[in-house]
Parts: structure tokens; C-alpha cells; sequence
């Protein structure tokens, strides 16, 4: 199946899965409370978001200060990212998926995952591709100058 076929699912059905969880708990506790807890679970994820993307950001400074690449960090950024969006989005569906990647040790483990199966492609010409301008020459590359004479 096709990314775009799952994404397309993925707008199709969890619509209709809000609506009904939406229904079924406003029947049993009511709609002001049910109203209440989707707003609130909205300010609650921002917050956590928020406080979740900070430390996010200071592992990365961190990592490049070290020297080194932040690749877990390159990852877990879109990640909360999505999970921003989810818990904006109203609905308890949407909320708990939201909540799901800020949690840090899933979303670390998603991270890993993503890196230890190679799930993103580098683009030719990265600087951390090998051959690439900004790593050491090769040894059949012959440094010198060129001058055109008339």
C-alpha cells in the first residue's frame, strides 16, 4: 500500500472515529464536560508541546556543540511536530496519537527506528553523504590551478 493511499485512509477514517468517540462520551458525561476536556486537552498538549520542543532544541544545540550530528533530534522535531497538530486537532482520537509522540521514550524509539532501518534518504550532495564537498578530497582528486593564457 501506497503512502498516499494510507494518508488518504487515514483522512477518511479518523473523522468518522472523533465523531463517534465524541458522541459516545458526551452522552455518558455530557456535552459542557466533554466540551471542557477538548479544550483542555488542547492547552495541555500546547503547553506540553511547547516544553517538549525546548528540550528538544537544547539536545540539539547540545549535540552540535559536541560536535556531533543530531540525528535523533532531526527526527523527533517533525515528530512533535505531528503530534502538535494532533492535539490541536479536536477529538479524543487525534489527542491520545497526539499524546503518544510526546511521549519522549516513544518518540525515541521511533526516532531509532527510523534511523537503524534507513527510512529517509539522503539527497546527493549532503554533507553527511560520503564524497560529498564538505568531507576530506578522494586520492584520485588532484589539487591545483588553472590559468587560461591568450
Amino acid at each position: 500500500m501506497k503512502i498516499v493511499q494510507i494518508i488518504f485512509l487515514f483522512f477518511l477514517i479518523v473523522p468518522f472515529i472523533e465523531i463517534y468517540l465524541l458522541l459516545q462520551i458526551g452522552g455518558i458525561i455530557g456535552v459542557l464536560p466533554t466540551i471542557f476536556m477538548v479544550v483542555f486537552t488542547a492547552v495541555l498538549g500546547a503547553w506540553l508541546l511547547r516544553k517538549q520542543g525546548m528540550a528538544t532544541l537544547k539536545r540539539f544545540q547540545d549535540s552540535l556543540n559536541r560536535g556531533e550530528i543530531p540525528a535523533y533530534e532531526m527526527i523527533e522535531g517533525p515528530i512533535l511536530l505531528v503530534g502538535g497538530a494532533l492535539l490541536l486537532t479536536p477529538g479524543f482520537f487525534t489527542d491520545a496519537m497526539g499524546f503518544a509522540c510526546l511521549a519522549a521514550p516513544l518518540r525515541r524509539k521511533i526516532a531509532r527506528y527510523v534511523i537503524e532501518n534507513n527510512l529517509i534518504q539522503t539527497q546527493a550532495g549532503s554533507p553527511f553523504q560520503a564524497g560529498s564537498p564538505f568531507q576530506s578530497s578522494k586520492p584520485d582528486v588532484i589539487e591545483g590551478e588553472y590559468r587560461k593564457e591568450d
